[in-house]
């Protein structure tokens, strides 16, 4: 018999005495990092920079694969960026920037949301199925492992109940924690769009956090813990569509949550340490430069540029080229060509990001050999 997939919320019990406990972990260590994340001075930093690397992951996920540099080259040079997973990468960054702008405000998700995230992460209007035929595949074995729900009608009932059980808390007395698996769940089984629903059903992950206020701003994300443990999120997916199993599902998600969150506590941290070290190093070695919004721009963009600076500071070409001149001579930047083009980068910055990448622990203070120990 053919699985049909029914409307939220379920009807079985899933906060369990396992996910409860598990959940109060999670929420211990979202709040700490709700709290750190207020501690850097420019909001638009940590949109920025953390985005781009959620962007990355989450693509990585699809297995759009590209580099720190590509992708920062891209941000800087995006006329002439000749990855074409950079750009992919770039539109989701984009469209997780819209989401946000959409739902910071008035705290709700709705399926409108839910379109013009996807529109931008896909660069097209194609909007939710109309044509039977999609499945989803084991992409080794090309085997179908799932075929979700193939009618229209049935597709916009379905995505009608999510977007009901998003807003109404009244439909489930449940920690939003355990919500938000379900809903996360629920979406990537419907799976709505042609394309891009895996990384649609991520950035909703965030809005939905947002919208429940147990974050201000996008700084958790869990596509590096689905990278690591790919297998057992396709697992733990099918596994409710095949025996109900929510526990299961439920607990994986939010072991993510609880990872993840410890894992930013200490990136934002540490981005925060570097930028007041970046301070007190401009203080010191260019007094009369110093402005929070120079610092703020070399925190803002990993990879900057003059057009950038001219920007941020009001400043003309000439005084922002000095500017970057200067910081390139105390060593507070490395100055790089492409074309005709200079850019300029925050070495210890992009350690950092890289160090985070690969699991490392984080001591970038001193990663250029011209800033002291």
């Amino acid at each position: 018999m053919p699985f049909t997939l029914s409307f939220l919320p379920p009807t079985v019990e899933v906060e369990t005495h396992a996910v409860l406990r598990k959940a109060a972990a999670a929420h211990r260590y979202l709040a700490e990092l709700k709290g750190i994340a207020s501690t850097i001075p420019n909001e638009s930093i940590l949109i920025n920079t953390l985005v781009l690397q959620e962007a990355k992951d989450s693509s990585a996920v699809e297995n759009i694969i590209t580099t720190h540099d590509d992708l920062f080259k891209a941000e800087l040079f995006a006329d002439v960026s000749e990855s074409q997973s950079a750009k992919e990468v770039q539109h989701y960054a984009s469209a997780l920037k819209k989401g946000f702008a959409l739902i910071r405000q008035n705290k709700i998700l709705t399926l409108r949301h839910i379109l013009t995230v996807q529109e931008e992460l896909e660069q097209n209007q194609a909007g939710f199925r109309r044509l039977p035929g999609t499945t989803l595949r084991n992409q080794q074995t090309g085997e179908v492992v799932y075929t979700p729900p193939q009618d229209q009608e049935d597709i916009m009932r379905l995505m009608s109940n999510l977007e009901a059980f998003i807003n109404d808390d009244s439909m489930l007395d449940a920690d939003p924690l355990v919500k938000m698996a379900l809903v996360h769940y629920q979406f990537e089984s419907i799976h709505p769009f042609y394309d891009g629903n895996g990384r649609t059903g991520r950035i909703l992950n965030i809005m939905y956090l947002i919208i429940k206020d147990l974050l201000n701003l996008p700084t958790l994300y869990l596509s590096r813990y689905i990278i690591k443990s790919k297998g057992e999120y396709y697992r733990r997916l099918q596994a409710v569509r095949d025996t109900q199993e929510w526990e299961g599902w439920i607990l994986y998600m939010l072991e993510g949550i609880e990872q993840t969150a410890k894992e930013s506590i200490v990136l934002v941290q540490t981005v925060r340490d570097l930028m007041q070290h970046y301070k007190e190093e401009l203080k010191t070695k260019l007094p009369k430069l110093y402005s929070q919004d120079l610092l703020n721009n070399l925190f803002r963009h990993p990879y900057t540029k003059i057009e950038f600076v001219m920007d941020d500071l009001q400043v003309s070409r000439l005084t922002a080229t000095r500017y970057l001149d200067l910081l390139t001579e105390k060593g507070l930047v490395t100055k790089r060509k492409m074309g005709r083009s200079n850019y300029y980068i925050n070495e210890p910055l992009l350690t950092l990001f890289l160090k985070a990448e690969q699991g490392s622990t984080f001591s970038v203070i001193s990663t250029s050999k011209n800033l002291p120990e």
